[in-house]
C-alpha cells in the first residue's frame, strides 16, 4: 500500500487547476464541490479525499489516483502517492503551475478585453505574452 504525501500550492481555482492538468497531458480531470475518495493501484479505496482528482487509469497502470484538496485557507494541495513521486513530484507541480498561470492569463485577457497579441516559449520554458486591448 503507497503512502501518499501532500504537497500545498498557491492554486486556488478549481477550474483552472483542471485545465492546467489537461495542459499537461491528462484529458480526464475531475471537479468536485465536495471531497471525493481516492483509490489506490488496487482500486481500494483510501482516506484521503481530493476535490480535483485524476483517476488512477489516466495515471497509469500501477498508480494510484492524484487528488487536489481544498486546504482551509482556499489553495489546494496536491495528493500524490509514493510510487507516483517518482513521475509526478516537485518537476511536475511546477509544469502544472505554470499551466494554471497560463490558464489564468488567458481568463484574465478575456474576462477584461484583451487578446493575446505574442505566445511565445523560449528552450528553457519560459513563457512570454503580449495583451493588447483597443480603447
Amino acid at each position: 500500500m503507497s503512502h501518499f504525501t501532500r504537497v500545498r500550492t498557491a492554486l486556488r481555482e478549481p477550474d483552472l487547476l483542471a485545465a492546467a492538468l489537461a495542459a499537461v497531458g491528462f484529458g480526464e480531470v475531475e471537479v468536485h464541490d465536495a471531497p471525493q475518495t481516492l483509490y489506490g493501484y488496487r482500486g481500494d479505496a483510501r482516506p484521503e479525499r481530493a476535490e480535483v482528482i485524476v483517476r488512477r487509469r489516466h495515471v497509469g497502470s500501477a498508480s494510484n489516483d492524484i487528488g487536489f484538496a481544498r486546504r482551509g485557507d482556499g489553495a489546494f494541495e496536491a495528493i500524490v502517492s509514493e510510487y507516483d513521486r517518482t513521475r509526478y513530484g516537485a518537476a511536475w507541480l511546477t509544469e502544472v503551475a505554470r499551466a494554471y498561470g497560463y490558464a489564468a492569463t488567458v481568463r484574465y485577457a478575456e474576462t477584461h478585453g484583451f487578446e493575446i497579441a505574442t505566445d511565445e516559449v523560449d528552450r528553457d520554458g519560459t513563457r512570454r505574452i503580449t495583451l493588447r486591448r483597443t480603447v
